[in-house]
């Protein structure tokens, strides 16, 4: 096993002298459908059936046998009909007939009996398509948490393990005409070798999560279409064609009103693209987020999308966006809605209750998307509102850093975020992990990653939510993935984890590299919504609004400060937490409990980002 880890990074050291677009394209996956949103599509969100299976009966039977045939859910058949007839066989189970549930939507919030579930559950749904002469049927997830097994009509059309990346499969050839029976298999289980690991501070939720959709495309379609605008005031980017007729096809690509640009696609599929910026472009920004309809024609097929364009750069200890200086005035966010049994549906409705509380309540203009990718809703709903985002994937404390095949989950799941939000101008920083324990093994697997954020995407920022050392009352960063990063972030809790009083927290102070700019990517402090009246105790809204003026008053004193993202908006399930009084299996401190009531701290980060 040695060995293999030893040849392993070799291959990767390797790897990394490649070009970049070679480093990419290994991890692209077969079909992307960038354009998505707004093609041909038939949304398959509503009421689906479901099945428990929590000895895994449906995949496999004991010893690792093939399951049995009566515990197959994936199976294309009437069970109903099939007993009617009488004989031998028997089914222990019948997808038409199981009980009822929303997708999307984790279960955890749908039933009682499953909010600890944890395993595998069966869904199903039954929809009817009309499969047209000369095009190619595609289903696209926007999320399952956490493995998912598809079948489309009893034949099994793909896998995919991650839960918060999209996945496209072709169905072209197992669609039929009429009536399709659907049904994905939902493991919602955790191990070491999976990102994150089962132990976090979050709810691991499991389920159909995002929306689900029939995708139709033309038999040569546009899979890709990306631009961004570089330091160079030139416009770059490139748009990939799949099926038949993808070689050297005329592209056309058409920037609102401003202009139109022509390429033409190589003999695989590709088309570069490279214009001056047109004139009369508005740069996107918090306080102008002017996006313009792009669209992309080639091979008589068409996307369009809905995009900003921005530059973001580091100078010395300086963040730029569009040239100038930049202080990040945010907050940290779980993707749950407001409500007292939250089930992960991020509608445009309750991203838009969330991101509102950022950008009208606390003046913010900046979100940290915490801690792996949000729905692309809300990602869209930061490009229309202004609010610049942190992107991150689950890299999350415990992590079998010197096992390959879980960096190369880790570099998958990564590609696959960047993929999906390349084009949103809200985006500016990917990190690459939070709060994991320094060693050389880890910094490897962190460096491997920035080395594939800068192959896939080299126009934004890289970061790492860092651990601090602690000497005294003196701050530092003993982290030699500092090298790889372009921003600092660290996550410090003195004065509510430790023997900090409130007022030591003004004695703290920092010895952090000069010439880079800092994030604190965390702190705060837990707080019981109403809990008042207590005088500056433990869990009271009194002791949270203090610990925040203290630590922003610390934060003062920080040459390289950048920008905030205290932890965390709103209150969020997280089993870690169980005191009968204050926490229930919540995590308190949210300035916002969780069905919404504003805590007196969120008064006090409002007024410092107005004065700031």
């Amino acid at each position: 096993m040695k060995k293999l880890i030893t040849a392993f990074w070799l291959f990767l050291g390797a790897l990394a002298c490649q070009p970049a677009l070679a480093q990419a394209d290994t991890l692209r996956p077969a079909f992307l459908l960038t354009g998505a949103l707004h093609r041909d599509s038939q949304d398959l969100s509503g009421q689906w059936t479901y099945s428990k299976d929590l000895y895994r009966t449906g995949l496999t039977d004991i010893n690792g046998w093939v399951a049995k045939s009566r515990m197959q859910r994936a199976r294309d058949v009437d069970v109903a009909a099939v007993e009617a007839k009488g004989g031998v066989d028997f089914y222990e189970f019948d997808m038409d007939r199981g009980p009822l549930i929303n997708v999307p939507g984790a279960w955890n919030a749908a039933a009682a009996e499953l909010r600890y579930y944890d395993g595998l559950i069966w869904f199903q749904r039954k929809f009817d398509a009309r499969p047209g002469a000369g095009k190619r049927a595609f289903l696209r997830f926007e999320a399952v948490n956490y493995r998912a097994y598809v079948y489309l009509n009893g034949k099994e059309v793909g896998r995919h393990e991650g839960g918060f990346t999209p996945f496209v499969l072709e169905v072209t050839e197992a669609l039929r005409a009429g009536e399709n029976r659907l049904v994905v298999g939902v493991d919602s289980s955790h191990d070491a070798q999976s990102i994150p690991t089962s132990i976090t501070d979050w709810d691991l939720y499991g389920g159909i999560t995002r929306k689900v959709s029939l995708v139709t495309t033309p038999a040569t379609f546009i899979d890709d279409a990306t631009l961004s605008l570089g330091p160079d005031g030139r416009i770059a980017g490139e748009v990939r064609l799949q099926g038949p007729q993808a070689a050297h096809q005329a592209v056309t690509v058409a920037i609102g009103a401003l202009g139109t640009a022509r390429a033409t696609t190589d003999a695989n599929g590709r088309a570069l693209l490279d214009l001056p910026a047109p004139k009369g472009l508005e740069r996107w920004t918090p306080e102008k987020p002017t996006l313009y309809d792009v669209r992309f024609s080639a091979s008589g097929d068409q996307v369009r999308d809905r995009m900003g364009f921005r530059t973001i750069a580091v100078k010395g200890n300086q963040i730029l966006l569009n040239g100038k200086p930049l202080f990040l005035r945010g907050i940290s966010l779980h993707e749950e809605e407001f409500g007292p049994n939250p089930a992960r549906n991020m509608t445009e409705q309750a991203s838009r209750a969330l991101l509102h509380e950022i950008k009208h309540g606390l003046n913010g203009n900046y979100v940290r998307l915490s801690h792996y990718p949000h729905s692309e809703t809300t990602v869209r709903l930061a490009d229309e509102m202004g609010l610049l985002v942190w992107s991150e994937i689950p890299v999350y404390w415990t992590v079998d850093w010197d096992n390959p095949a879980v960096l190369r989950k880790a570099l998958v799941m990564q590609a696959e975020t960047i993929y999906r939000d390349r084009n949103r101008a809200s985006v500016i920083l990917w990190s690459v992990g939070n709060e994991t324990p320094v060693s050389p093994s880890r910094t490897r697997f962190h460096g491997a990653m920035a080395d594939n954020v800068r192959a896939l995407d080299p126009t934004r920022l890289v970061s790492a939510a860092l651990l601090v050392e602690r000497k005294g009352d003196v701050l530092e960063i003993q982290d030699s993935l500092i090298d790889k990063l372009d921003v600092l972030a660290v996550n410090v809790y003195a004065g509510w984890y430790g023997p900090d009083t409130l007022d030591g927290i003004a004695n703290l102070r920092w010895d952090v590299p000069g010439e880079r700019p800092l994030i604190l990517s965390e702190f705060g402090a837990d707080a019981l919504a109403g809990h008042r009246g207590q005088g500056l105790r433990k869990f009271s809204e009194e002791y949270q609004a203090e610990y925040y003026r203290k630590t922003l008053a610390m934060a003062e004193g920080i040459p390289t400060l950048r920008g905030l993202s205290p932890w965390i908006l709103k209150d969020f399930r997280s089993p870690r937490r169980e005191h009968p009084v204050f926490q229930n299996g919540w995590n308190r401190k949210g300035i916002l409990s969780e069905t919404g009531v504003r805590k007196q701290a969120f008064d006090v980060l409002a007024d410092y980002y107005r004065r700031k």
